[in-house]
């Protein structure tokens, strides 16, 4: 019998009801909890009482319970909050219950009390097996009742655990905690920001922070050396499934380091939480370049769990009778194609879902060459010479599929359809975990119409030494000391060794078109701050809610958050955002086109 005390104890309860096992037999308890089920089966109630813990069985038996208790008990509704006090006893060993983790155990009831008496649920909390969930939409309206559902309480007990072995192994490795400002100055990374009116200064504006970058930054000049937080953030923009408005991230920087400290710091972090949620990885991690991920996979964020590699087969098309080869191929494009084994049983309705994936990414179509006997089949095989097939990697009954054009239509095009092909072909084992670090990215990226640079990370990314003549004369080939860890094709985090010169900092706002005077505007902070001494600084920024997500084995970041928005930016639950009234938005030196309301 357990004699230390339970941690949830108060004067309402002794124990968790979830927590009960064989080992608490004959123990004295008083719960509280939500009722889950009731069975009334005349002589004998039946009540499985839930709280964050899990579900334990309390029985009702007139030889043990009042006629007043076993009264209360038939009649309670479910979802009700109940106190329940009685023996814990060992249930019959052909009646027990191997689905819930108190299955051995029952709580003998003597007494009952309804303390929270609840309405009919809007949504069930209690589902059979395999009924379907209501309506996201509905769920969120009502999050305090979904909340309550198990699979949900797991999930964000999980995040709980997961921060604790954060702050933990972080600490552990000399960082500290630090916070830094919600409020801060409008200074737009990619996305925009949420703007805040400011009542005292009139006209003016905070912006919530997309991230708490150049702050951290600042930490490491003042000679904090080892930061950390698990920030808030806020970006406005659109919405899917692995996106929110407002996210949490796992923040860190750190003082005289290179790239591969932060790495180690990362992967044994990485580690920690991973086994935390009974998952084991190993150390270190593959580590592959930008250039190389782009080339075999068409992406910078892999998924290494399958193979189904892109290769260029531009030699299998040049000099054919295929019309289409001559002019793709003088362009400066290129013919390349993944090989799906046994894809060549795909019917033409799965071609048509294949082709229209591909050119969702901007490529003209796709290319289908099988093989079946020896002989490659389909609509140019005729153009190719015999030993196509052999050029291409097919063995019987492999399928190709291949995109031409330049490497940003047939890199996304081709991405996608690998994707897809492994989905349909069932290549992806289960339970796989594969961690990468892509290195080495482009420090900047071009816009295709205009030319004009833009920062593939963010500006503050410092770049590779030996590419530093680079940015004087062709920037856009300089590599970045950036670096992203990705599981199973989902990018984790990222970061990067930062820029600690100040006339490297400003060559670089130069090159992304900002002038020294809205250099100074945005960023005049910073500026002054590396001019003051700054040591050599990087760090990285893994999101929390992403990690959680997949550890959970959930199928939205909504699920791990909890009060999310909806693809929408709304708030169901509390009806946000909503009108102001008029007399607000004086005092705050705003007008509106809209009326009295905004």
């Amino acid at each position: 019998m357990p004699t230390t005390a339970s941690p949830v104890a108060t004067t309402l309860r002794t124990h968790a009801a979830g927590a009960l096992r064989a080992d608490h037999a004959g123990t004295r308890v008083r719960l509280g909890g939500w009722v889950h089920r009731s069975r009334d089966l005349g002589a004998l109630v039946f009540l499985d009482l839930r709280d964050r813990e899990g579900i334990v069985q309390v029985s009702f038996d007139p030889a043990v319970a009042s006629p007043e208790a076993l009264a209360t008990a038939a009649a309670v509704g479910v979802e009700s909050v109940v106190l329940v006090e009685g023996e814990v006893a060992l249930r019959p060993t052909e009646l027990r219950n191997a689905e819930l983790a108190s299955g051995d155990v029952e709580v003998r009831a003597t007494s009952i009390t309804i303390v929270g008496p609840a309405e009919t649920p809007t949504i069930p909390v209690a589902r059979g097996r395999g009924t379907p969930l209501p309506a996201e939409d509905l769920r969120l309206r009502h999050r305090y009742l979904d909340l309550r559902r198990p699979e949900l309480q797991h999930a964000l007990i999980l995040r709980h655990r997961l921060a604790q072995v954060t702050r933990r192994y972080l600490s552990e490795h000399g960082f500290l905690e630090l916070e830094t400002p919600i409020l801060t100055k409008p200074t737009p990374e990619g996305a925009r920001d949420y703007l805040v009116p400011s009542r005292v200064q009139k006209g003016e504006f905070y912006a919530l922070p997309q991230s708490p970058q150049i702050y951290k930054q600042l930490f490491m000049i003042a000679g904090f050396d080892r930061y950390f937080q698990i920030a808030r953030c806020f970006r406005d923009e659109d919405l899917r499934a692995d996106r929110q408005p407002e996210f949490t991230q796992i923040d860190v920087e750190a003082s005289f380091v290179q790239q591969d400290d932060v790495i180690a710091v990362t992967e044994g972090l990485v580690q920690a939480m991973f086994a935390e949620a009974g998952v084991e990885v190993t150390t270190p991690f593959r580590r592959m370049a930008y250039a190389e991920a782009m080339e075999r996979y068409g992406i910078d964020r892999p998924d290494l769990r399958y193979g189904v590699e892109i290769a260029d087969v531009s030699d299998v098309f040049r000099g054919t009778e295929f019309g289409v080869a001559a002019t793709v191929l003088d362009a400066g494009g290129r013919f390349r194609a993944i090989v799906a084994p046994g894809g060549a049983r795909f019917s033409r309705k799965e071609q048509d879902e294949l082709t229209a994936l591909a050119k969702g990414a901007g490529a003209q179509g796709i290319i289908f060459l099988k093989r079946n006997a020896g002989v490659l089949e389909g609509p140019v095989a005729k153009f190719l010479r015999p030993d196509a097939a052999e050029r291409l990697g097919l063995a019987d009954g492999d399928l190709a599929l291949v995109v031409a054009g330049p490497d940003h239509v047939t890199s996304p095009a081709l991405d996608r359809v690998r994707q897809d092909v492994a989905r349909r072909l069932d290549l992806i084992p289960a339970g796989r975990h594969e961690l990468l670090w892509v290195l080495d990215f482009p420090m900047f990226e071009r816009d295709p119409k205009t030319g004009a640079l833009a920062a593939m990370h963010h500006p503050f990314t410092s770049a590779n030494p030996d590419d530093l003549p680079l940015l004087a004369t062709e920037p856009w080939r300089a590599r970045a000391r950036a670096y992203d860890v990705v599981l199973n094709g989902t990018e984790l985090g990222g970061g990067s060794i930062r820029i600690s010169d100040p006339a490297q900092q400003a060559q670089v706002f130069e090159l992304l078109g900002i002038d020294a005077e809205t250099a100074r505007a945005r960023f005049g902070f910073l500026l002054e701050a590396l001019r003051s001494g700054a040591p050599p600084h990087g760090g990285i920024a893994l999101g929390f809610d992403r990690i959680a997500m997949l550890l959970a084995g959930a199928g939205s970041l909504r699920d791990v958050i909890a009060f999310p928005k909806t693809t929408a930016a709304r708030a169901l639950y509390e009806g946000a955002p909503s009108p102001v009234p008029a007399e607000d938005l004086r005092e705050l030196g705003l007008t509106t086109d809209t009326g009295d309301r905004a």
